[in-house]
């Protein structure tokens, strides 16, 4: 009994040492935001091994629970209104009341004191409080209570004399637009904050800056010399989302904007004489028997693309009144081939294949975006790009110049346009989701490439990761998903029309 008490001694002193280590050597992360409705302070977390951690007592203080350091045991506890966590310092998972909760790493002494990764707070120590925790790592928030936080992603497009702010809130709030010296702001009401992602950008003299308003549920818009006037609007979304543009307008008697001494990287010239796009495809990945990739907890791929597919249509067909149509509308399988030809017959301007991913790598995670890669056609491409088409006898005689395009290389008139899709699909996921390393890529995609017109594949996420995975079964996650695809498409939607006329100098 001597030995074993020893033995059991000896091996918690190797583990304290072994795991205790200077404080220096884990660099501290930008602090996470705690609200509550009692106001708002800092907490404060460090970087262990790429792994965000914080510091047990830090919580004990903060949440009012209990924290036990069992040595014989080799066990840590927290304790709260009688329920209990054990962790075990060399396992990456908590014992929550009996229930097994997975952790990114396992905990760590690191000067003197018990940390723990931050998604231990909405994993496990939510479900021993009476409080509700929701942990928003994007934006370095930890709610704390029944507040109101909602998200609000901004974007900037310059259509002429003037810029265009667009503000999508998730969920919808009310809010009111007022002009004050200087500056407009954005107030949301019944909100105890908001959630905001705010573009950084260099002024062009309409608008100086975007900021969040310190302590208050506003946004502050900093005028510029050439201010005008405004108007502002709500446009229709989906049900999880509400839309407001504002439209900045420049004085009638403004100078032209100062031009920028950065040389912006060129893209790809579109076609101005294209009006918009009139027919949108989209192809939710997968179907019937084919169920594609499969997540721990059932999640399947094809039921994860179906429902954004389904989203994305109502939002397009509000805010577009474009004809959408999917490759898909129920738990049925079709052909890669089928997929493109479906759009290829109702002559659509853009296809649009939705897919998510998995991995044997369970840490695998992030959006990603595809075009098509057309290196196997190097040989003949250009040929067959520059193709001036083939004669062909037409009924009642005589002969009529067809375009003859081989089916899988239809995607090569379209490559530049799709590689322009690509990229703005993958700035408007950025600004809303985790991101793949490798967040744009090209690669020769069977369905892309039948498509006789722009095409893109939008990975939404890993289901073989477990954090990804419950993301993407949350209708929060799906709907940032919806918004930010929907985004992309519009964007796309406004680089294939004719030039855009400038804003008016006064509000309509």
């Amino acid at each position: 009994m001597i030995r074993r008490l020893a033995a059991a001694i000896l091996s918690v002193l190797v583990l304290v040492i072994v795991g205790s280590r200077p404080a220096a050597q884990n660099p501290p992360a930008e602090p996470l935001r705690l609200l509550t409705t009692t106001g708002s302070r800092p907490l404060p977390t460090l970087l262990l091994k790429d792994v965000e951690m914080i510091a047990l007592d830090e919580l004990a203080t903060t949440f009012q629970v209990v924290v036990r350091d069992d040595t014989l045991a080799r066990a840590v506890t927290v304790t709260a209104r009688g329920k209990t966590i054990v962790l075990t310092p060399d396992q990456s998972i908590a014992s929550v009341a009996g229930r097994l909760v997975s952790l990114p790493a396992a905990p760590a002494r690191i000067g003197g004191r018990w940390h723990v990764p931050i998604e231990f707070i909405p994993r496990a120590l939510a479900l021993i409080t009476d409080t509700r925790l929701e942990l928003r790592k994007g934006s370095r928030l930890l709610i704390a209570g029944n507040l109101r936080v909602p998200r609000v992603v901004i974007h900037r497009e310059l259509p002429g004399n003037g810029a265009r702010l667009v503000l999508d809130i998730a969920p919808p709030t009310p809010h009111t637009v007022v002009q004050e010296p200087g500056r407009l702001v954005v107030r949301f009401e019944g909100a105890d904050a908001i959630d905001a992602t705010v573009p950084t950008f260099a002024s062009e003299g309409w608008v100086q800056a975007v900021r969040a308003v310190q302590g208050q549920p506003s946004i502050a818009i900093d005028l510029g010399p050439r201010f005008g006037s405004f108007r502002a609007a709500d446009m229709p979304m989906d049900p999880a989302t509400s839309r407001l543009v504002i439209d900045v307008l420049g004085a009638t008697d403004a100078a032209p904007p100062p031009t920028s001494a950065a040389t912006p990287e060129p893209a790809p010239i579109l076609p101005a004489t294209i009006p918009g796009l009139r027919t949108i495809v989209l192809d939710p990945g997968h179907g019937g028997e084919d169920t594609g990739a499969t997540g721990a907890k059932g999640t399947l791929e094809k039921d994860v693309t179906l429902a954004l597919a389904r989203r994305i249509k109502g939002a397009l067909e509000a805010r577009l009144g474009a004809r959408i149509l999917l490759t898909r509308d129920a738990d049925a399988a079709v052909p890669l081939d089928a997929r493109a030809s479906l759009a290829n017959n109702n002559k659509a301007d853009l296809f649009v294949s939705i897919h998510a991913s998995g991995s044997v790598r369970r840490s695998a995670a992030g959006a990603a975006v595809f075009y098509a890669g057309v290196e196997r056609y190097a040989a003949d491409g250009q040929r067959l790009v520059e193709s001036t088409g083939t004669l062909m006898p037409v009924f009642g005689g005589g002969t009529r110049e067809i375009d003859i395009v081989p089916w899988d290389s239809a995607q090569l008139h379209y490559v530049a346009q799709s590689a322009v899709a690509a990229r703005l699909f993958e700035a408007t996921l950025r600004q809303a989701v985790p991101m793949n390393l490798r967040a744009l890529q090209q690669a020769p995609l069977r369905v892309l490439g039948g498509a006789n017109m722009p095409a893109v594949l939008v990975e939404v996420g890993y289901v073989t990761n477990a954090e990804q995975e419950g993301q993407l079964r949350s209708g929060d996650f799906q709907g940032r998903l919806v918004q930010a695809i929907a985004e992309g498409i519009v964007r796309f939607d406004a680089r294939t029309r004719a030039p855009v006329p400038p804003l008016p100098d006064t509000p309509r």
